[in-house]
């Protein structure tokens, strides 16, 4: 059988863009919603592609769409034209244009809710025609795959193509409230934990081995209360559930929750700045990555508990 002739020359940008949005979605009706088009028109597009390459892009199995082996081959050239892409439209309007458009923040929940989502405003103030969108979430990010923007890590993440910075770091300290010490009493050294109960994590459910950090504590901790929630755990342990486990600046409003053994535990988690590095120079993403940085390293006294 006669392969098909590539006509590379017949190569249309708007069907590589939907190629890219169907490879991070992992699906043709996402990535139709996500571009606003109708599930067929991405058939479409698809289907024109791979005439035009000489071969398929993806593998459609049960579980979804698998890439091919000629996917993996283009895959990072046409991120490098998307990043071009990028570049030129912000650039157009010269170099002292005003950031401006949506950039989407990804991290954990409890970073998000208790720390960078008070202080975003200063941003907001100085340049009026940014948005940004925080996204809260319990697993990896993948920038490479354009999840998010910007990623804020408790590690340094593994990957292709990305720029990764460490911006500072955080303590964690453990806490309970009165109410848990008046029924269990409050441990005095780290042996007497073997004998208390704890709030943490569902285990299945921790995708992001950094918050696994009560394995450093304690090795088989007595658990009374679960949550992939570290809100959750939080007010569970407010309410004399357990001892948590807690980064110190998600407790700094929690009335009810005392730190103990703060001089015989020290656990501390990085912090990691992580964008593609096709938008590294983006505008609108070098003013949200170096307000984050300026952020982090100015409030690191906070941040490990001062």
């Amino acid at each position: 059988m006669a392969v098909k002739k590539v006509r590379l020359e017949e190569l249309d940008w708007d069907d590589l863009r939907v190629f890219l949005t169907v490879v991070r979605t992992g699906n043709l009706s996402k990535a139709a919603k996500q571009m606003r088009l109708d599930h067929s028109t991405i058939s479409r597009r698809i289907a024109q592609l791979e005439l035009c390459l000489g071969g398929p892009l993806f593998e459609r199995r049960r579980d979804g769409l698998h890439s091919t082996a000629l996917t993996e081959r283009i895959l990072n050239h046409v991120e490098t034209m998307e990043g071009g892409v990028i570049a030129l439209r912000e650039n157009l309007g010269g170099a002292t244009r005003e950031p401006a458009g949506i950039v989407r923040v990804a991290m954990m929940e409890g970073i998000g809710t208790s720390y960078v989502a008070r202080r975003l405003k200063p941003l907001a103030e100085q340049y009026p025609l940014l948005r940004i969108e925080l996204v809260t979430s319990a697993q990896l990010v993948n920038v490479s795959r354009r999840e998010a923007d910007i990623f804020l890590s408790f590690f340094k993440p593994s990957g292709r193509g990305l720029d990764c910075d460490l911006a500072g770091e955080f303590a964690l300290s453990l806490y309970g409230s009165q109410a848990y010490f008046d029924r269990y009493g409050e441990p005095t050294s780290v042996a007497e934990l073997a004998h208390h109960r704890f709030v943490g994590y569902v285990d299945d459910l921790v995708q992001v081995d950094a918050v696994r950090w009560l394995d450093e504590v304690i090795t088989a901790p007595i658990y009374s209360f679960f949550s992939n929630s570290m809100l959750a755990q939080m007010s569970a342990a407010a309410a004399g559930q357990g001892l948590v486990l807690l980064p110190r600046f998600a407790v700094a409003k929690e009335n009810e929750l005392r730190a103990i053994l703060t001089h015989e535990l020290v656990v501390r988690r990085e912090l990691w700045l992580n964008v593609h590095l096709d938008l590294r120079y983006s505008t609108r993403i070098k003013a949200v990555l170096q307000y984050l940085k300026n952020m982090i390293s100015s409030d690191q006294a906070y941040l490990n508990g001062a």
